[in-house]
């Protein structure tokens, strides 16, 4: 028996937010091009990407030594 073609998996691309084939085809899954891909690389090296450091001693009973 053969396997029926399945449709490759289409998501949002997290940089651009356009359509992107998430298969082996496309060598930049999950972003659909090579320019996604860097301008998401370029914002994680820039450190756009960082939590707030406020958000990480918001314990109150956290002490400073």
């Amino acid at each position: 028996m053969n396997a029926p073609d399945v449709p490759p998996k289409r998501v949002r691309c997290p940089a651009c937010g356009g359509q992107s084939v998430y298969a082996p085809s496309n060598p930049y899954r999950p972003f659909c091009s090579d320019r996604c891909k860097n301008l998401d690389l370029g914002a994680w090296a820039s450190e756009r990407f960082s939590l707030p450091e406020h958000e990480i001693n918001s314990d109150p009973d956290f002490e400073k030594s």
